[in-house]
């Protein structure tokens, strides 16, 4: 993410569980809710992978 403001959402395309689009982001920075299958996630940066 180039050029991203710190504290700025990633925004999920897919709910990682049924594969919904219908997401909207929850109270807390970073976590989502899916409409369709009514589950709520995180989506975190963990780092990048050197050397491979």
């Amino acid at each position: 993410m180039s050029g991203a403001e710190p504290g700025s959402r990633a925004v999920p395309y897919h709910c990682p569980f049924c594969a919904s689009e219908d997401l909207v982001p929850a109270e807390q920075h970073g976590q989502w809710e899916c409409r369709t299958c009514a589950r709520a996630f995180v989506v975190k940066f963990v780092g990048l992978v050197v050397g491979r």
